[in-house]
C-alpha cells in the first residue's frame, strides 16, 4: 500500500483475534497511509463506508451493504457466494495475491470510468426502500380494513 496512492488513505478494522491482529499490525501497522482500527460497530461502520470511495472486504456482508452506498466492491476471495453482485458489476473478485490486488486497487483509483460504472451499477440487493413500501402497505390495509 506504501508504495502506490500515496494520497489515498485506507482504513481497517482488524478483528480482535490475536491471530490476527499480530501479522496484521506487523505488515500494515507502520504504513503511513493505512489506519488501523479495532472492530467496528454496524453503524459507524456504514457511516464510514458512505465516507468511503470504496471496500475492500472479504466479509459476505459488506458485498450486499457496500453497493446499497453506491460504494464498488473488490472482494479478497477466490470466490464468493454472493455472486448476483458480480453479475450485476457492482462487485468485483480480486483474490489475495498481492501483486494482482495493487493492481487492481491502482486501477480503481485512477480509472473514472470504471469506478463510474461499479459505483452506479444496479444494487442486485434492493433498492433500500422496502421499510417504506412495508410501511405504506401496512398503512393502506388499516384503512382498507377500518372502512
Amino acid at each position: 500500500a506504501e508504495e502506490f496512492a500515496e494520497d489515498a488513505g485506507f482504513v481497517y478494522p482488524v478483528h480482535l483475534n490475536p491471530n490476527i491482529q499480530q501479522p496484521v499490525q506487523q505488515i500494515l501497522g507502520k504504513v503511513p497511509n493505512v489506519f488501523l482500527c479495532g472492530s467496528m460497530e454496524y453503524l459507524p461502520l456504514v457511516q464510514l463506508m458512505k465516507r468511503s470511495y470504496f471496500v475492500l472486504t472479504d466479509s459476505g456482508g459488506l458485498q450486499e451493504e457496500a453497493p446499497s452506498l453506491g460504494k464498488p466492491v473488490l472482494v479478497l476471495r477466490q470466490t464468493t457466494e454472493r455472486p448476483e453482485g458480480v453479475k450485476a458489476g457492482c462487485v468485483e473478485v480480486i483474490g489475495t495475491d498481492e501483486v494482482h490486488v495493487v493492481r487492481k486497487l491502482r486501477q480503481l483509483l485512477t480509472d473514472k470510468r470504471k469506478y463510474r460504472k461499479m459505483s452506479r451499477a444496479v444494487n442486485p440487493y434492493g433498492d433500500g426502500k422496502a421499510s417504506k413500501r412495508i410501511v405504506a402497505r401496512l398503512l393502506r390495509e388499516t384503512r382498507l380494513s377500518k372502512g
